[in-house]
């Protein structure tokens, strides 16, 4: 009989050994004359385990990690295929308690199928919203998606039914979906876990867009440090095609849509959907003045809807279960789950989906497990590298958009990085500035001026020059560029700064170090 092994073929994988696990036990395999069918599929998310070894025994998965090659001999010695015990064991994968909390909607399948295999997609449920949608009016589709409370889940938090709707009422011979898979902020995977471990999803997503707004055309638009996403993509749109799910009759629908993977050149700033418009257009990366909005005059001038990947990856789910299901999740405005992700110095990193509601604390402590090293959580940052700094005396805060936006910060793109009680926040409030100097794209004054001046201010402050005006000019000059800039770059970088200075006044003085080296 054949026994099933799953490896994750996942980037967080790979980069710890997987290929090497996976190759040693095919190895050991023969050598057992054992019959042993590897299937490498994404990964779990929790990334401390990884490499994490799954057998299915008697239809349960049993895990095993962090598992490097050498420990592969040592597995079969235990038994491993028949669930036998070992120091790596960890019990049934479902159980595991990182796992067992989460209420996995968006992330259902991924981890669990092989990325490329339809049968498998098909056989957990995948096509079903699509199936659904092509039976409905492009109307119903939009009010369907609107009624499931979906906000985008990139970061600013935009209804997404308002934009499809905005684009499906556009007057065009052409319209276009455009996937934001530019995944550029500190502490984020969640986009590139799904195009890896679950591509077929972000495809049936694009497609009903695309049957909602009368798109015939789409593009996910990733970044070039993404190089295995890449490959999967390109290989799940092609295996689409070929099964009609894609082309020129959407699953015999009649319904034109296709789509292709355009990879960027490593501008942070083509997070941003103007930026990322022009370089999908062969342009420099630049942010567009708005108006016109891109749902009314977007790609090549047409029409465009832009969504991130989470957004899009959530529609088959909304459309197979009904906006009520998905809608009953979540708190306040902020329906459904969302994929958190904790990296940094945190003891259990990785991907924790949920529904909007639990607090920071809950987050960093009981799901995330504290630091890595035992030390102290110091701050952590959440929503990337333009994120507000939150100390512990705001861990009560609720995982939502307007709890956070009541405390001056932003979910972002749901990234949670821990730091312990070593970190300087000044070096981190001059880090922002920083990153948002080389980042700038030079269209507006505030960005591209106002953080190089930023980073002179806080080095002013470092040195002991006139801190006190030195800290009223830094945050008279976060002011300037949170209400000045054109996009979200120059305008969320004074989160960072300004919070790291109002949480962690004490990091604010002059360096010692500094000053006698002066």
């Amino acid at each position: 009989m054949t026994v099933t092994v799953f490896v994750p073929g996942d980037s967080a994988a790979l980069a710890v050994g997987a290929d090497k696990v996976a190759a040693a036990i095919e190895r050991e395999a023969k050598t057992r004359s054992l019959d042993v069918h590897v299937v490498r599929n994404g990964s779990r998310g929790l990334l401390w385990l990884e490499p994490l070894v799954e057998v299915r025994v008697d239809h349960h998965r049993i895990a095993y990690g962090p598992v490097r090659a050498a420990d592969v001999p040592g597995l079969f010695d235990a038994n491993f295929l028949e669930g036998g015990v070992h120091p790596l064991f960890q019990g049934q994968t479902r159980d595991i308690p990182f796992l067992a909390r989460q209420t996995r909607l968006t992330f259902s399948r991924c981890g669990v199928t092989d990325p490329l295999s339809l049968e498998d997609y098909r056989r957990y449920q995948g096509l079903k919203g699509l199936e659904k949608a092509i039976a409905m009016a492009p109307a119903d589709i939009v009010k369907q998606v609107t009624d499931s409370g979906l906000r985008g889940r990139g970061g600013a938090g935009f209804p997404t039914g308002i934009k499809w709707k905005t684009v499906l009422d556009a007057p065009g011979d052409r319209k276009y979906i455009v996937c934001n898979a530019d995944e550029g902020d500190s502490g984020t995977f969640s986009d590139r876990m799904v195009m890896e471990g679950d591509p077929f999803v972000l495809i049936e997503g694009m497609a009903i867009a695309g049957l909602a707004t009368g798109a015939t055309k789409g593009y996910v638009y990733t970044r070039s440090e993404y190089p295995h996403a890449i490959r999967m993509m390109t290989a799940a749109i092609e295996i689409a095609r070929e099964a009609g799910i894609l082309g020129p009759s959407v699953m015999g629908s009649g319904h034109t849509f296709d789509m292709e993977v355009r990879m960027g050149a490593g501008a942070y700033v083509c997070g941003e959907e103007t930026s990322l418009l022009n370089s999908l257009e062969g342009k420099r990366g630049i942010v567009r003045a708005k108006p016109p909005l891109p749902a009314l005059q977007g790609l090549f001038g047409c029409p465009t809807v832009v969504n991130n990947v989470i957004s899009l990856a959530s529609v088959p789910v909304i459309m197979d279960r009904g906006a009520a299901f998905y809608r009953d999740y979540g708190v306040g405005r902020s329906h459904g789950t969302i994929p958190i992700q904790l990296a940094g110095n945190v003891k259990h990193g990785g991907l924790y989906e949920t529904a909007f509601g639990l607090t920071l604390g809950e987050l960093v402590y009981d799901i995330g497990g504290g630091t890595a090293n035992g030390r102290p959580v110091k701050a952590v940052q959440v929503g990337g590298p333009l994120g507000a700094y939150f100390p512990p005396s705001l861990f009560d805060t609720i995982f939502d958009y307007e709890a956070f936006a009541a405390k001056d910060g932003l979910i972002g793109h749901a990234g949670i990085v821990v730091f312990d009680d070593t970190a300087d926040m000044m070096k981190q409030a001059r880090f922002a500035m920083e990153f948002c100097a080389v980042e700038s794209c030079g269209k507006c004054t505030p960005c591209r001026i106002g953080s190089t001046r930023g980073v002179e201010t806080v080095d002013r402050i470092a040195r002991g020059i006139e801190p006190e005006k030195n800290r009223a000019l830094l945050a008279d000059l976060c002011n300037t560029m949170k209400f000045g800039s054109l996009c979200a770059l120059g305008g969320f970088t004074p989160y960072p700064v300004m919070s790291a200075m109002t949480h962690f006044p004490e990091d604010f003085a002059p360096t010692p170090l500094v000053e006698a080296a002066e």
